[in-house]
């Protein structure tokens, strides 16, 4: 088997021109990591919605730097071509560009992300352009922004009006411009998300934006219904069940617990009868 080449924003570029889509899934620790690249996929990223998935918060904004260059080390640590994208959490690279860059640096440095991940269009432009020129790469999100959605009224879709699709054209062009490397496109209408994709040089990556985009994203949980309770999604196609088959495997754990059938004799040790004999006597008067 050829050995696979690590990914990298050029590589990136090169896929959209060649019209070969980019696999991209949400991991948040070692071993969804390991599994993920093994399987082949491009790009690894480290999203704050590990608030919701692994944190239990109901939304992203709780999320820190501190949270986000833990879970970007481990999966970093996993990995060694596919290409790891750590989310900037919620108010880290609004204020000012020093700060931006600290955060972003952490990112980097005590994370060792290959690239930060920002939420928004023109505002966030010149802190893209901040960073692209300290030689932090820069991924974009547009569309639905978890980090705004108290502000945008809900998880709605974006881009069903003139106004709101000329915006995100507008946003995405001025991500282009600053720096980014790549945009994931979130919650549009198809139609918007295949133009936006067409009008620029750099790849999109859609979730809930159609088969238009250069690439597309699922959360490792969501893929593989990895987890308890979570509402289906449109967006989402599941390829495998691993919630119930662990939720199964647990509950018949609790079953042979209660009913003494583990740990069996094939799950024990036994010591040697001599030493046994000299530490608690005769095997007769050992206690169980």
């Amino acid at each position: 088997m050829e050995q696979r080449k690590p990914i990298s924003t050029i590589r990136m570029r090169k896929m959209k021109q060649e019209g070969i889509p980019i696999s991209v899934v949400t991991a948040y620790d070692y071993p969804s990591a390991k599994l993920a690249e093994e399987a082949g996929v491009d790009v690894l990223l480290v999203g704050d919605s590990l608030g919701n998935v692994v944190l239990g918060y109901e939304s992203t904004l709780p999320v820190t730097i501190d949270d986000m260059v833990y879970h970007t080390r481990a999966v970093t640590r996993a990995v060694s071509t596919s290409f790891v994208v750590a989310d900037m959490p919620f108010n880290t690279y609004h204020g000012s560009i020093d700060t931006t860059l600290s955060h972003a640096g952490r990112l980097m440095q005590e994370g060792r992300a290959k690239a930060v991940k920002m939420e928004g269009g023109k505002e966030i432009a010149a802190a893209v352009a901040a960073c692209t020129s300290a030689g932090i790469p820069v991924m974009g999100h547009l569309g639905l922004t978890p980090q705004s959605v108290y502000q945008i009224g809900g998880y709605l879709i974006q881009g069903k009006t003139e106004q709101q699709a000329k915006k995100l054209l507008e946003d995405a062009q001025a991500l282009e411009e600053a720096g980014a490397f790549s945009i994931v496109l979130e919650l549009l209408t198809d139609e918007v998300a295949a133009y936006i994709s067409s009008r620029l040089s750099i790849p999109t990556i859609g979730i809930g934006a159609g088969a238009g985009c250069d690439g597309q994203v699922l959360v490792f949980h969501d893929l593989l219904q990895y987890g308890s309770g979570s509402a289906p999604k449109k967006f989402v196609k599941t390829y495998a069940n691993l919630g119930e088959q662990i939720r199964s495997g647990l509950a018949e754990y609790v079953k042979d617990v209660k009913t003494k059938q583990f740990p069996a004799q094939e799950h024990s040790f036994k010591g040697d009868g001599k030493v046994i004999d000299q530490l608690y006597g005769s095997s007769g008067s050992r206690g169980n």
